[in-house]
């Protein structure tokens, strides 16, 4: 039997890297996935490709209001939810007096306002269930902070505390928060590392690939009930941290 036959889970930032990589890994392992992006002629595509297991929804996150209805559109699509995963973000390095504020808001908008109303809005099924599993994409960098992004470094941190306080105040309910922390992935959002860095990283094998980190959140999603992954920091073996 297939691990995760019978349950439904939801991804933002589905459309590709990550996100797209862990619904391709719950879709074999048995889930039906709703995949969430505001990309919708590529989500609608991908969706056709990977067949009836999978549900399309558009959801523009930085949008409060489209936030709060996601709840009944993913209940419409695929019933109760028992998986969520915040996976959507964007990234930004450089220099802290050198950075566009502008630029700073809306990675942080995104990768802790929205992960934050996500949550707030898909809690209270699950604890009306008492059941359910939430996962945060965090990064390495939420819990060492890395000098050439301190932006996006911030917005990891403030996603790990609000993922350890709240994981806290629902465990009573049966739900488990937890978080992957992966180093650096290929994925769209190092096209804004530099040049130099990324040839380096691509040469010294220090990057991973996003089927890495979906194997990782499987395994999160598959232990035993009374069991909680609370922080899974992945690696490639070259990086020293």
């Amino acid at each position: 039997m297939k691990q995760l036959e019978g349950k439904t889970a939801a991804i933002t930032g589905a459309a590709s890297g990550i996100g797209l990589a862990c619904a391709k890994r719950l879709i074999e392992a048995g889930a039906t996935v709703v995949l969430i992006d505001r990309a919708g002629d590529q989500l609608r595509a991908i969706c056709e490709d990977l067949g009836p297991q999978a549900k399309p929804l558009v959801v523009d996150l930085l949008d409060g209001a489209q936030v709060s209805a996601m709840p009944k559109e993913i209940e419409a699509l695929v019933g109760p939810l028992d998986i969520f995963h915040a996976n959507a973000g964007a990234y930004v390095g450089g220099a802290a007096a050198e950075g566009d504020p502008d630029q700073w808001d809306r990675v942080l908008n995104l990768n802790v306002n929205a992960a934050f109303r996500c949550v707030n809005a898909i809690l209270p099924g699950m604890i009306g269930r008492r059941s359910g599993d939430i996962l945060f994409t965090s990064s390495v960098a939420g819990v060492v902070p890395v000098v050439w992004e301190p932006v996006y470094t911030a917005s990891k941190f403030a996603v790990q505390a609000f993922m350890h306080a709240t994981r806290r105040q629902v465990s009573q309910h049966g739900i488990r928060m937890g978080a992957v922390l992966p180093g650096p992935v290929v994925t769209a959002l190092l096209d804004d590392w530099p040049k130099e860095k990324m040839e380096e990283a691509l040469a010294n094998g220090s990057l991973m690939q996003p089927q890495e980190v979906a194997e990782a959140v499987l395994f999160m999603v598959t232990r035993p009930r009374g069991v909680v992954i609370r922080d899974l920091v992945i690696l490639p073996n070259s990086v020293d941290l």
